[in-house]
């Protein structure tokens, strides 16, 4: 790529990657905790940008099917997918499904206001629900392991059970390290030389993977059919 021939960094900004929670959740996967990961189930979205006062410079933008190219799956729909790429090692699915459908047609004629994403691997489901018909807003994920599972509540909270644990219980997550509480303190960080990021959930190699499957998703429900993916050329 380009980029790595002129040692161009090229960052995606998620809200999500500054939760503290995810990252304790990311950190219980890698640390073995849960085991190896069968299903992870990503809620992410809003009562809808409209309905949440979204201003006239973004909301045309954010509703036009050409412009953005869908309504909340890829609004969304971009905050589980970056989640699962890293929880995956940035391994490409072997396929997504996905259907999309419109619940407020007199406010989002033109796009989706909600999704269900099924991502496949090997091993491995992740579904994700990006909607802009919650009640509330809402960004929370589900992972669960064959040694127990972690739900995140909140950007700082998580509920863990273990393998042989009768119930949850209720954790407060470490505080993100100061040169990843933000994105301008990880772009600082990053500009500097004092972080790397590799393939964490900013990196290019990582998102590369996050379109791949937001582009399979609006194909799948498109024409109501499962999309096949293989890795992209390096």
């Amino acid at each position: 790529m380009r980029c790595r021939a002129h040692h161009v960094q090229v960052l995606v900004n998620y809200e999500t990657t500054w939760y503290a929670s995810n990252a304790e959740a990311l950190n219980e996967v890698a640390a073995g905790k849960l085991g190896e990961i069968r299903k992870v189930v990503v809620h992410d979205g809003h009562e809808g940008p409209k309905e949440i006062g979204v201003g006239p410079e973004w909301l045309p933008w954010l509703t036009d099917p050409v412009l953005d190219g869908a309504g909340a799956l890829f609004d969304f729909g971009c905050y589980g997918a970056d989640l699962m790429t890293v929880l995956m090692h940035g391994e490409t699915p072997l396929s997504v499904t996905a259907v999309m459908q419109t619940d407020k047609p007199d406010i989002y004629p033109k796009v989706d206001d909600d999704a269900t994403v099924i991502v496949r691997y090997a091993k491995t489901q992740a579904v994700l629900m990006p909607s802009w018909d919650w009640s509330f807003a809402r960004k929370d994920m589900e992972v669960y392991g064959v040694g127990g599972s972690a739900i995140t509540v909140g950007a700082d909270q998580l509920r863990v059970r273990y393998k042989g644990e009768k119930a949850e219980t209720e954790v407060t997550a470490p505080a993100l390290p100061e040169d990843q509480k933000s994105s301008l303190a990880y772009l600082a960080a990053v500009l500097r030389g004092q972080l790397k990021p590799g393939n964490d959930l900013s990196s290019l190699p990582t998102n590369l993977v996050v379109m791949q499957i937001l582009d399979a998703a609006r194909q799948s429900a498109k024409t109501g059919k499962t999309v096949e993916l293989k890795p992209l050329a390096p």
